[in-house]
């Protein structure tokens, strides 16, 4: 199999690499014969984010065969896919070639417009300006990749490894691309979704919002019973008042800002404090270990346990 991988000056090495260490991993392995083949707009030299230059590249017809074609990354500012590049992507996607977007990569592929109507995934800080662009297009940070059969992206950077070895493990079997992760020494599989590395820090509100004041309040009482009712009392309104005011201030009810706010105390005790979970259940408001893991893993398809492995701040126990 021929894999094409596009790359552009100011592309960093990792996002360059990522496509090629595991793809020619194959080949390596003895699995099978893949080869893959870098290339850009023309063929002058390229200069990378780290300020490497790479010759040697091949120009567009690079692409023309090739079964599966990459854009493993994207210019920071986000900038829309030149003419030439989107109707690389059409022509390959119509002659049956698999397009992955890999991170930011999600951006020319949507600008193509082979994503119209369907469900994406790319770097969570890429989000707001990618739905902006494409209001026809759903973004979910709940997965790490989307595979489509035709058309595969992928959340931000290392990621990328796990749609590759998605797309080994959907063509040549599991056995294959666990050997190739082994020999990378990557995971297989990787729990969870993009949703657990999103920072989701709470808005600016101008200093005369009527609901300031009670926002402020429930951040400091989360350990307590936090009912629209409650709430609406804190902030000397009628219910019908209140819930239509936090609508229109934070763009949330007022149950799912709440469940939100105790997510988020959750991840940042789970990552700084070493209390148990039954502890951090109780002092973020969930009243039980099982509310707790149940909206945790429904948040950011991980559980609180895992999430602490992973995130753990404090120096682990001699």
């Amino acid at each position: 199999m021929r894999i094409a991988i596009y790359a552009f000056t100011g592309i960093t090495m990792f996002h360059l690499s990522v496509p090629q260490m595991v793809f020619d991993e194959v080949t390596r392995q003895g699995l099978a014969e893949w080869e893959t083949v870098l290339f850009a707009d023309d063929t002058d030299p390229l200069t990378t984010a780290e300020g490497y230059q790479i010759t040697g590249v091949s120009g567009p017809e690079a692409a023309a065969d090739a079964e599966v074609v990459v854009v493993p990354s994207w210019y920071d500012d986000g900038r829309p896919a030149d003419r030439p590049l989107r109707r690389l992507l059409v022509e390959s996607h119509d002659r049956g070639a698999t397009i992955a977007g890999l991170c930011l990569g999600t951006f020319p592929i949507a600008d193509s417009g082979l994503l119209a109507d369907r469900k994406a995934v790319t770097h969570w800080q890429g989000f707001a300006q990618l739905t902006q662009r494409h209001p026809d297009l759903e973004i979910d940070d709940s997965v790490l990749y989307i595979d489509h059969g035709d058309v595969i992206t992928s959340a931000g950077t290392a990621s990328a490894l796990d749609a590759c070895l998605h797309m080994v493990r959907t063509r040549l079997g599991s056995d294959a691309a666990n050997q190739v992760a082994r020999s990378l020494v990557i995971a297989p599989h990787r729990a969870g979704g993009q949703a657990q590395y999103i920072q989701r820090p709470l808005p600016e509100r101008a200093e005369d919002d009527p609901i300031s004041e009670v926002l402020d309040w429930a951040v400091n009482h989360l350990d307590e019973t936090l009912s629209v009712e409650r709430l609406a009392a804190v902030a000397h309104m009628s219910m019908r008042t209140f819930i239509r005011t936090f609508r229109s201030s934070t763009g949330a009810t007022p149950a799912s800002w709440v469940r939100m706010r105790r997510l988020d105390e959750a991840r940042r005790s789970l990552e700084t404090t070493d209390s148990s979970i039954d502890q951090i259940a109780a002092d973020c408001g969930f009243g039980s270990v099982v509310t707790l893991r149940q909206n945790f893993a429904a948040a950011f398809r991980i559980t609180p346990s895992e999430y602490r492995r992973r995130f753990e701040a404090q120096p682990s126990s001699p």
